[in-house]
């Protein structure tokens, strides 16, 4: 390792790329920017990183085919859109990767495929398989078949998942930016090189989508970076037509944001816990609760709850927040919502008198849990 660098050099990396880097002017596939990206990856393959491209851009590609100007509104136009662009979007990157001698393998996921552990351990195991046969996978969510209710939301937090799934120890987030400013880009906010606590990070930080292409934007970047941190990956983002950004990345360089991982990676069924589904609702708890969960590792119990919202059931993942409503920890709430509220503040013994013997005494319980503050 240089002493320059970062971090050491990868193992492992994921690689996304946003739409909005791969469109071109008249709103088609750039490909002339997918060929630049593929040459970077094959650059970084040949240094012995194992690289997983994580690609948005199948819905762009599939505009200009069916006669579309815009992003449709619509889900069934989005599949339709996704449909014809993601053989487009596959064809121009296996030729990309072929003139470099490298194959590469399309991976479709949807949550389904992260949520259930068999089928989470099945895509591990074809992830493992393709890098170990040197080819690299393309992976996309699979957006023709992708429903409001299930779906990863964003692809940034699909390339995080993707990232935990295989123990990558370097996510590389590329976007239409330099990376995280402290404050709005055009009115000249500084870049920040190095973001160490994503709770310290204010609403300035956060911006819509730049883009009316893609979904995500600075907010769902940052996610994906607690996501990774907490799996023990370094995360960056960085501006996708910087000239050798991704070789620059891996290699430990200064460009764009950098994101150091947590000290402790919890184990793999924790983080499937925490960050495969969507959280169904919020669990307000107090500091006292704060500080068992964040310095003692202790159970969530009704007695630090002060409120709860949202629809959620027995079994659901939830978000714990602490007085402040900065997100402390996610876990699997063992009551539905309106039990939660009313045991609120109570004991394990008065929890038992209200909702009966049967009733779990944790509202969460550590094993269950996953703190990521």
């Amino acid at each position: 390792m240089s002493a320059a660098a970062r971090f050491p050099r990868p193992a492992r990396a994921v690689v996304k790329v946003g739409s909005s880097s791969l469109r071109a002017p008249d709103g088609g596939l750039d490909r002339g920017t997918a060929r630049a990206l593929v040459d970077q990856v094959a650059a970084v393959h040949a240094r012995g990183v194992e690289v997983v491209l994580v690609s948005s851009g199948a819905v762009a590609a599939g505009l200009g085919p069916l006669g579309m100007r815009e992003r449709p509104a619509d889900l069934p136009g989005l599949q339709a859109a996704a449909s014809v662009g993601q053989g487009l979007l596959l064809h121009t990157y296996q030729e990309a990767f072929a003139v470099r001698g490298l194959a590469c393998g399309q991976v479709l996921l949807t949550p389904d495929d992260v949520v259930h552990r068999p089928r989470f351990l099945n895509a591990r195991h074809t992830f493992d398989r393709l890098l170990a046969l040197g080819a690299v996978p393309v992976v996309n969510e699979n957006d023709a078949v992708a429903t409001d209710e299930l779906r990863f939301g964003d692809n940034d937090r699909l390339a995080a998942l993707v990232a935990s799934m295989l123990g990558a120890e370097l996510l590389v987030l590329l976007s239409d930016v330099d990376g995280l400013h402290d404050g709005h880009p055009s009115a000249g906010a500084p870049l920040l090189s190095r973001v160490d606590d994503l709770t310290t990070l204010e609403p300035r930080h956060y911006g819509p989508s730049g883009s009316q292409v893609g979904t995500g934007g600075m907010a769902s970047k940052l996610e994906a970076a607690r996501v990774a941190a907490v799996s023990g990956a370094h995360t960056v983002i960085a501006n996708a037509r910087r000239p050798g950004v991704v070789p620059a990345a891996v290699a430990g360089e200064e460009v764009g944001t950098w994101f150091p991982p947590a000290r402790r990676r919890p184990d793999s069924r924790k983080l499937w816990i925490a960050f495969a589904l969507t959280p169904r609702g919020r669990v307000e708890v107090d500091a006292g609760a704060v500080r068992a969960l964040t310095e003692r590792g202790s159970s969530l119990l009704a007695a630090g709850v002060v409120g709860a919202s949202g629809d959620f059931a027995a079994g659901d993942p939830v978000d714990v927040v602490g007085p402040d409503q900065r997100l402390v920890a996610r876990g699997l709430v063992a009551y539905e919502r309106a039990d939660l509220l009313r045991v609120r503040g109570r004991s394990s013994e008065e929890v038992a008198r209200a909702l009966g013997p049967a009733a779990r005494p944790e509202v969460i319980h550590r094993d269950r849990l996953v703190v990521v503050t």
